[in-house]
């Protein structure tokens, strides 16, 4: 189905969805978790879609000459509707083999994962498990000295206070050191909130590790296992899965540029961020994930309306000149056109991902139904990533086609 535009949409979030979902959150606080049962996996059916391969012929000609220089590699998807307007891979999968990049290829989420940290939550309190509005303090036990105001909306909008993982001290060696949920749970448990919670916003990998403890919690069900047979297995994302443990196959190695072209990036341990960036997937995967997602095949419209809803306050911790937006749970909006050159208008809910080597973002354009995910297993791409998506944008929507940033 097709999704109405983001503006139309978030206005109706806050003049009534939203409300209609808080009322709905605080009646399912008042329950008890209901009974864990063995979940009933029914396959989720997408329309096909239809390949274009002429589509976007600025995109292409642009990859095709950032490949050739050395200045991009991962793989691109484009799609407007059931319309397949690009699906390319470049640049190489390991500089040391020489194995190129294939359009198939896993690649590490990072952050983009948070949205099926989300997700989750949201699909439990679909089901009647829990609340967004519940105190964190239910699921979390005994309760920390400054937690009590602490909610569910509070973490998962990035405005609980807690010190995110890399304000902490000790961060170097927690960096490399392998993690379980509950001792990441312990860990962060020892801080108070640094400031009311809901009063400002700042990004916190944190919050998104407790989340999927609270996942595990609310569901009796290791957080993996939730994601996939809540999600991977009904959409068939055979390709997609948790490496917290380290033992996923098939991942593309991740990159750093160097004096002399690529080399291999850090010790991914994406333990330590099981919540919140510990997934890893293939563009065709996250593909599915934000067709059935933004086409209202996985959550509740009450539940999907407050995940694409602003909850972020007046203080967001931009720096100055940054461009205002909306903080979503594990997404995010705003008109990322107007930071193209020349610039456009394209209100978009996105997410990007950072990680050991690699750079990523995926977004969906709800107006035009246009959905643009860019996997890249080189970390210093971010500013090549976020002209990419918005020239497949413009191109896909017939603005005109941006050259470069805004400064």
């Amino acid at each position: 189905m097709r999704t109405p535009s983001l503006i139309a949409l978030c206005g109706a979030v806050g003049a009534g969805a939203l409300l209609l979902g808080i009322a709905v959150g605080e009646a399912v606080a008042q329950r008890e978790p209901a009974p864990v049962t063995e979940p009933q996996v029914q396959h989720i059916d997408l329309e096909p879609l239809t390949v274009q391969p002429s589509a976007l012929p600025r995109l292409r000609a642009r990859l095709d000459e950032l490949e050739a220089r050395g200045q991009f590699m991962g793989v691109v998807v484009v799609a407007q509707g059931d319309r397949l307007l690009l699906r390319e891979a470049y640049g190489l999968s390991d500089a040391e083999t020489g194995r190129a990049n294939a359009p198939d290829d896993r690649f590490r989420l990072a952050s983009i994962s948070k949205q099926f940290t989300a997700a989750a939550i949201l699909r439990l309190q679909d089901e009647g498990r829990l609340s967004v509005h519940d105190p964190v303090c239910r699921w979390i036990s005994p309760c920390p000295q400054g937690w009590e105001a602490i909610r569910l909306t509070n973490l998962l909008s990035h405005s609980s206070g807690l010190p995110d993982l890399m304000e902490r001290p000790g961060w170097g060696d927690r960096r490399v050191t392998p993690a379980s949920l509950s001792e990441l749970t312990t860990d962060t448990m020892r801080f108070r909130p640094r400031f009311e919670p809901g009063t400002r916003a700042r990004y916190n990998n944190a919050a998104y590790n407790l989340l999927a403890d609270i996942v595990e919690r609310a569901s009796g069900r290791p957080y993996e296992t939730f994601l996939r047979e809540a999600f991977f297995e009904p959409l068939g994302m055979d390709d997609t899965g948790s490496d917290a443990d380290a033992r996923a196959e098939g991942i593309v190695m991740g990159h750093n540029t160097g004096a002399g072209g690529p080399v291999h990036g850090p010790l991914p341990n994406v333990s330590i961020i099981a919540g919140a960036g510990a997934l890893y997937s293939t563009a065709d995967d996250v593909l599915a994930w934000q067709r059935a997602l933004h086409g209202g095949r996985l959550l509740s419209q009450e539940s999907y309306s407050l995940m694409i809803a602003d909850h972020a306050p007046a203080d967001q911790g931009l720096p100055p000149g940054a461009r205002p937006r909306g903080w979503g749970f594990g997404l995010f909006t705003g008109d990322l056109g107007s930071g193209a050159d020349p610039q456009f208008h394209a209100p978009q809910i996105y997410h990007t991902g950072s990680w050991a080597g690699f750079r990523n973002m995926v977004s969906h354009m709800p107006g035009e139904d246009v959905t643009v995910v860019v996997l890249t297993n080189n970390y210093h791409q971010r500013d090549q990533v976020f002209l990419i998506v918005q020239q497949a944008v413009a191109e896909a929507i017939g603005a005109p086609f941006p050259t470069g940033l805004q400064q």
